[in-house]
């Protein structure tokens, strides 16, 4: 059973490599700008960036930035009434992919990175662990989508407010 598990592998991967690589090719074909972009930021590499690059499609069609967080479901939705708020719902509105991939992307973004830890531990002392990156998912959209609107790469110093 393993040594047929591990040939299985074995005859994949060359194939994934190949598709990868051209995946890639076409990503830099449809928006070569864009996709390098992306790749300014820390803890989104070639997988993430495609997935951004792909699921977002065009930033021009989210006017505003809270457009974009709602989209890429890292906010929640309030249901209110009359000025008053009854609570959140609708969990499963807007990109579940996006979410995946900011949520990625934030944890990532901390490998290796001493300033991104520190800011991390602040924001846990205040949120709590889960919450705090969950606010770091969230500002790594609100980053990737001004980068993508203004066409300037990822300033670390300028995302952690330093």
């Amino acid at each position: 059973m393993i040594a047929t598990d591990f040939a299985v592998i074995t005859a994949y991967d060359p194939i994934i490599a190949k598709m990868e690589r051209y995946i890639i090719k076409s990503a830099k074909h449809h928006d070569p700008v864009a996709h390098a972009l992306l790749n300014t930021i820390p803890g989104i590499g070639r997988i993430l960036s495609l997935v951004i690059l792909y699921e977002i499609e065009n930033i021009k069609r989210f006017p505003r930035v809270q457009d974009f967080a709602s989209y890429s479901r890292l906010v929640k939705c309030v249901k209110e009434s009359n000025g008053k708020k009854y609570g959140a719902s609708g969990k499963k509105i807007g990109n579940a992919h996006l979410k995946w991939a900011f949520s990625e992307a934030a944890a990532l973004f901390l490998k290796g990175n001493e300033q991104g830890k520190r800011y991390r531990d602040r924001l846990i002392k205040k949120h709590g662990k889960a919450k705090s990156l969950s606010i770091l998912a969230h500002r790594m959209g609100r980053a990737v989508y001004f980068i993508l609107k203004n066409k300037k790469p990822f300033d670390q110093d300028k995302f952690l407010g330093l």
